[in-house]
This record gives C-alpha cells, sequence and structure tokens, in this order.
C-alpha cells in the first residue's frame, strides 16, 4: 500500500480551465467539504439549540464554541486552512519570490498590475 499522496497540479493562467478541475478533483479525493470551503466560505461547526422549543418541525442550531470541537468538528473547521496551503504550493515558487522581492525594493511598474507586474 502506496503512502504518497497524488501531486499538486502546478497553477497555469494559460491552462486555468484544465488546473481548475484537476484542483478540484484533488481536493475532493482529500475530503468531499473541501472545494466548497474554498468556494463558499469555512464551515461553520453547528449543534441543536437546546433551549428553543420546535414548533413547526424544524430544529434550530447554534454556532459550536471552540472548546466544545470533537476531534472530527476540528478537522472540519480547519479544512480551509489545508485548502488555501494547498492552493499556495500550485504557485510557482521562483516567479512569486522575485516579485515580493520587486515590491519590497519599490521596482513594481506602477502601470501593470496582477502577476507580471
Amino acid at each position: 500500500m502506496s503512502t504518497s499522496q497524488n501531486k499538486i497540479p502546478l497553477f497555469s493562467r494559460d491552462e486555468y480551465d484544465d488546473w481548475k478541475i484537476r484542483m478540484q478533483a484533488h481536493l475532493a479525493a482529500m475530503d468531499d467539504e473541501m472545494w466548497n470551503v474554498i468556494t463558499d466560505r469555512p464551515l461553520k461547526i453547528m449543534k441543536p439549540n437546546l433551549a428553543f422549543s420546535v414548533s413547526n418541525g424544524e430544529a434550530q442550531f447554534l454556532q459550536k464554541a471552540r472548546h466544545e470541537y470533537t476531534n472530527d468538528d476540528k478537522k472540519k473547521a480547519n479544512l480551509d486552512n489545508v485548502a488555501r496551503d494547498i492552493l499556495y504550493k500550485t504557485l510557482d515558487k521562483d516567479k512569486n519570490i522575485q516579485q515580493n522581492q520587486d515590491l519590497c525594493h519599490g521596482k513594481r511598474n506602477p502601470g501593470k498590475t496582477g502577476p507580471d507586474m
């Protein structure tokens, strides 16, 4: 049994549509909720509101406090951090490092925006 994970698809602006599909599949293979965390927002861990009487048959929920989290809750609450980490790893390190150095040294061309500054 292999313990290695699939290689993370590197971002390519020219092949964005293909990258997005591969990235969705990669993240979904790790956890079904991972892509939803990216496109919607981080998950809110909820619990039933026991103080509220159910009159119309629908349960009412409250967000759990962090000290109430189970181990599974903690994993779900951390999905946005995991997804963000994976997305950052898809970026070209050398290109991003050079851009950051240029910005810090005032070499940015004010007429240009985006990754090709």
